[in-house]
């Protein structure tokens, strides 16, 4: 794979066609104290720093959410969950079905370090897929993937039968894997799977960001 820095000519670095990017905001966020989203990040608000990234690399962007109000100062269509109370699997089949477009790229608004060209890489290797999803050690990282319309059945039936769990879909669709190693040229530091769940790691991140000098849509 090409490193990261290969400028516009770089095909990770071009808008992406025929996916939604859908942000999946309005947790409970009991850990942070508030709705982590409107949290300041580098002069500005968390959620600010994620629409910086998806604006430019989707024809369309939207927020799937637990309420409409809080988010509708942001630019873009807001989505409020088809089927309350499930979490964030909730807010996957929201986005899916609110989606103009076969497939949407869903992203926690806690991820402020995302990187574009591992979004447009994810988004890529969609069209053979019904889901494109990194993993690491860790696991799966599925509040940072590429998910098709084709879910939406397996994805209503677990949330009517309470199974929760994202990954427990992965077993009923197509799945791509990604190794995050494959994904090491565009984000050496692995920041973009970084989500912030306390003022701690919150903090951390911050710093990191600013330490590094970083703009939201840097390689």
């Amino acid at each position: 794979m090409a490193p990261a820095g290969g400028g516009r000519s770089d095909p990770d670095r071009l808008p992406v066609v025929s996916v939604t990017g859908a942000i999946l905001a309005g947790g409970r966020s009991r850990r942070m104290g508030s709705n982590k989203a409107f949290l300041p990040f580098g002069g500005r608000r968390l959620i600010e720093h994620v629409l910086d990234v998806l604006r430019p690399l989707f024809p369309e962007v939207l927020i799937a959410a637990n309420e409409r109000a809080p988010y509708t100062a942001l630019g873009v269509p807001v989505h409020t969950d088809r089927i309350p109370g499930k979490g964030p699997l909730g807010g996957i089949y929201t986005a899916l079905a609110s989606s103009s477009h076969p497939r949407t790229f869903c992203l926690a608004c806690d991820m402020p370090l995302v990187s574009p060209a591992v979004v447009a890489r994810l988004c890529r290797l969609a069209p053979d897929y019904d889901v494109v999803v990194p993993h690491s050690a860790k696991g799966y990282e599925p509040l940072h993937a590429v998910y098709s319309r084709s879910c939406l059945p397996y994805l209503e039936a677990m949330l009517r039968e309470d199974r929760l769990r994202v990954d427990e879909l992965f077993g009923a669709v197509r799945v791509c894997r990604v190794d995050v190693e494959e994904l090491r040229p565009l984000d050496p530091h692995f920041e973009s799977f970084l989500n912030l769940n306390t003022p701690e790691e919150l903090a951390a991140a911050a710093a990191l960001f600013q330490e590094r000098g970083k703009s939201p849509c840097a390689p």
